[in-house]
């Protein structure tokens, strides 16, 4: 789910934490030593996306911020904000020249360049916290 987040609204703040929890307490933000990204440069998106990016050649950034169930990628088109919700199990990312994440039939291409290499503890960190999510929903293995 995509919302126009520029203003602040309550019921935004209320959907998105239904969706992937409340912001993690300032306490748990220092032990896991930060929860966003550095923005980063925004390659390609995909069609369905389209509109939140720049129409002319201005360089599109994001940037993720984690919480306890998913995700949110913060998009800045001109002076408008966009936040895509991201639940952990809709959640795939993809390493090819830079990093591609993908959910819900959409697609966001963050470029390889330095600010997405200084991220790379960033994605280290994001892929840990999909993984614990995962494996509180594992099968059993059977003997």
């Amino acid at each position: 789910m995509i919302l126009n987040t520029t203003h602040y609204n309550a019921e935004h703040k209320q959907i998105i934490a239904d969706l992937v929890g409340s912001p993690f307490s300032l306490v748990q933000k220092l032990k896991m030593n930060g929860v966003g990204s550095k923005r980063m440069i925004i390659d390609e998106v995909s069609p369905n996306m389209q509109s939140l990016m720049n129409l002319v050649s201005d360089i599109n950034y994001g940037n993720i911020e984690l919480r306890p169930k998913g995700i949110l990628i913060r998009i800045n088109k001109g002076l408008k904000n966009f936040t895509w919700i991201i639940p952990y199990y809709h959640l795939v990312i993809y390493k090819i020249n830079g990093s591609s994440i993908h959910a819900q039939g959409k697609f966001v291409h963050f470029r390889a360049n330095k600010t997405f290499r200084e991220n790379k503890k960033f994605f280290d960190k994001l892929l840990d916290e999909k993984t614990k999510y995962d494996m509180q929903y594992a099968m059993p293995h059977s003997l």
